[in-house]
Parts: structure tokens; C-alpha cells; sequence
């Protein structure tokens, strides 16, 4: 679970640049935390290094927190634009 927490971390913080893809980013984190949190707990009871988990897992947290921002950032951006194009708003 450790390598797979590793892994969809690397994924997120890929995913999380591209404003559409960022929502995946946000998916895989959330999934990529917990499965670290499960491999530390495993990895721990039997006395193994939880060095795979914790980097998966902060390598999912910083994924997941900044594609929650550029997918806020992105719909604000669009909103604005379509606001601006409006007839309305001249």
C-alpha cells in the first residue's frame, strides 16, 4: 500500500498543473492518503521503514491541496471571462 500511496502521490502532483486534469489530482490524493495512512499503520506493526508511506502521503497531500487551488483558480478565471463577455456587462 506504501508504493501505491507513493505512486498516486507522483500522479497528483502531475495532474495537478493542468487545470481539467486537476480534478484527478484531487481524486488520486485523497486516495493516495489514505492508502499511506493504511501502509504506515501496516509497515509500523511489523516493524518495517514507513519511508514509501510518508512521502506517499505527503506527496499526495501537496497534490491534492494545490489542485483543489488551481481547480478553484480555473472556474474563477472562466467565470470571470464569461462575465466579461457578457452583454450585459458593458
Amino acid at each position: 500500500m506504501a508504493i501505491a500511496s507513493l505512486v498516486l502521490g507522483i500522479v497528483s502532483l502531475i495532474f495537478m498543473w493542468w487545470p481539467v486534469l486537476s480534478i484527478i489530482a484531487i481524486f488520486t490524493g485523497l486516495i493516495g492518503i489514505v492508502l499511506g495512512a493504511m501502509g504506515q499503520k501496516s509497515l509500523a506493526a511489523t516493524g518495517q521503514p514507513t519511508g514509501a508511506a510518508t512521502a506517499g502521503i505527503v506527496c499526495s497531500i501537496i497534490g491534492l491541496v494545490f489542485g483543489i487551488i488551481f481547480t478553484i483558480a480555473c472556474y474563477a478565471c472562466a467565470a470571470g471571462c464569461a462575465m466579461c463577455a457578457s452583454p450585459w456587462y458593458w
